[in-house]
């Protein structure tokens, strides 16, 4: 029987995560405090704690020392419902073995315990922070869907393998990017982003790998590419999906052996970088369609990252607005005003440009606002959403579209007697599954998320998924 101790000054998680892990068969107790937390690791051992990171008295992230002298080799894991992603860096940074987001769904939870317990590894310990490396870039947002990003930021930081950052236009993607190289150990070192869009199809390989001279017309004098003049540091592979099927051999040389051949030279140069790669194209339709090489994706998405559209995290709306028009009016800062109405303006829109949309409409606003209050007429007209391509998409839309067609198509055996109840279950059966299944890949399974995606609750989720033999 494992020993858990929870952490928390609400009781309400504490009873209902206690109750769970008891289930389970875990020995829980429970401690409203850090102080009494202590108290508590000091007087018998432990298996794992799970540490809330706002606490009265002393915080969990400050107090993560101690429990770690305390609890000796007992894993630590994070829990929070106000993360931002320096909490996120923190905790990483402090050893935790992982970090939960509140609300979470229980199942999940007593996943992360159960990995805890049986990893076998002793806590981590804490990392050394990347030297001269502050968190400045600028992701705002505390919705559940910027905290689930903020966790997956900081737990692929410290690491040195490639990320794959997928999203639609305007979503922040760069932001990722620059994020998880300024909290990884290559912070002090250049971050690159490349638009491989932008460069002519006969110029991204010279731009990459360099060339030497004489190698092709203009070519007077030798010179490094892009992946060598990175030494050290990032390079982020903007629209990867642009990628010329030819250049995209040498790209996946070029990362699986960190090494890079100039044009013109058959002798490779070994490079040291990281490696980051970003698209709003959906790559696993330009595969199927003979575009894209499968071996690249598998080796460029090690660990892959969604951004969420702004439609999806509108309770930070006003905190975005505020941090735009401190941007944009440095005198006035946060301090200027966003009557209601404007706000209710700003929520009802689609924001098909998502948070670079955002932006530009505040932007404007202010200039037209001459230091007064923000009113909705201030605001540019709003973006009708054109009519997605079925084939295309973020995946959930174009396979909801699919499914239910369909579904739809296909009759019953005698249509005389099924019923309206029958004929919606059917449908229901055809139709959920895969849709089920989509989201909660785009949501990397966390059940919390696909749910509030999905619109229904997390207990709703569960059902389906053990309905359907998904859980």
């Amino acid at each position: 029987m494992s020993r858990v101790l929870i952490v928390d000054d609400e009781a309400g998680i504490c009873w209902a995560f206690g109750e769970y892990l008891g289930d389970l068969g875990h020995d829980v107790a429970v401690a409203s405090s850090a102080e009494e937390g202590l108290e508590a690791a000091a007087a018998r051992p432990f298996d794992a704690v799970v540490l809330d990171v706002r606490l009265p008295g002393i915080d969990g992230l400050a107090a993560m020392p101690d429990f770690r002298k305390r609890a000796g080799a007992a894993p630590i894991i994070v829990m929070t419902a106000f993360g931002n992603l320096e909490t996120a860096v923190r905790a990483m940074e402090a050893g935790a073995f992982d970090y939960l987001v509140k609300p979470f769904d229980l199942d999940e939870a007593g996943a992360v315990v159960r990995r805890a317990l049986e990893s076998g590894e002793p806590g981590r310990g804490p990392r050394a922070a990347a030297a001269d490396a502050p968190s400045r870039t600028r992701l705002v947002g505390s919705s559940p869907a910027m905290q689930a990003l903020y966790k997956q930021i900081a737990l692929v930081a410290a690491t040195d393998v490639p990320v794959l950052i997928t999203g639609e236009s305007g979503t922040g993607k760069e932001l990722v990017a620059r994020a998880i190289h300024q909290n990884g150990p290559r912070a002090s070192r250049p971050f690159l982003p490349v638009c491989l869009a932008a460069l002519s199809p006969g110029l991204v390989e010279a731009e990459l790998f360099g060339h030497v001279k004489g190698s092709f017309t203009g070519a007077s004098q030798d010179r490094k590419g892009l992946l060598e003049a990175a030494a050290g540091g990032t390079v982020l592979l903007d629209e990867i999906g642009d990628v010329p099927m030819g250049m995209q051999v040498k790209l996946l040389r070029a990362i699986e052996h960190r090494e890079a051949a100039p044009v013109g030279d058959a002798r490779p140069r070994p490079i040291d970088v990281r490696f980051l790669a970003a698209t709003n194209r959906p790559l696993q339709r330009l595969m199927a369609d003979g575009e894209f090489r499968e071996d690249l994706f598998f080796r460029l998405s090690v660990f892959p990252i969604r951004v969420p559209p702004l439609r999806e995290r509108l309770e930070d709306l006003p905190e975005l607005a505020r941090a735009f028009i401190a941007q944009a009016d440095p005198v006035r800062g946060r301090d200027a005003t966003l009557r209601d109405a404007t706000l209710a303006e700003l929520r009802r829109r689609p924001w098909t440009g998502n948070v670079r949309e955002l932006r530009n409409a505040v932007e404007r606003a202010v200039i037209l606002a001459r230091g007064g209050p923000i009113l909705p007429e201030h605001l540019p007209p709003a973006i009708d959403p054109v009519d997605p391509d079925p084939r295309e998409g973020d995946g959930v839309d174009a396979a909801v579209a699919r499914w239910t067609a369909t579904a739809l198509k296909t009759p019953p055996a005698d249509p005389d007697a099924e019923d309206a109840e029958s004929l919606y279950d059917r449908f229901l059966a055809r139709v959920e599954p895969p849709l089920l299944r989509v989201v909660l890949r785009g949501e990397s399974g966390n059940k919390a998320l696909s749910a509030q995606r999905l619109g229904i609750h997390r207990s709703t989720l569960r059902q389906k998924l053990r309905r359907y033999g998904m859980d």
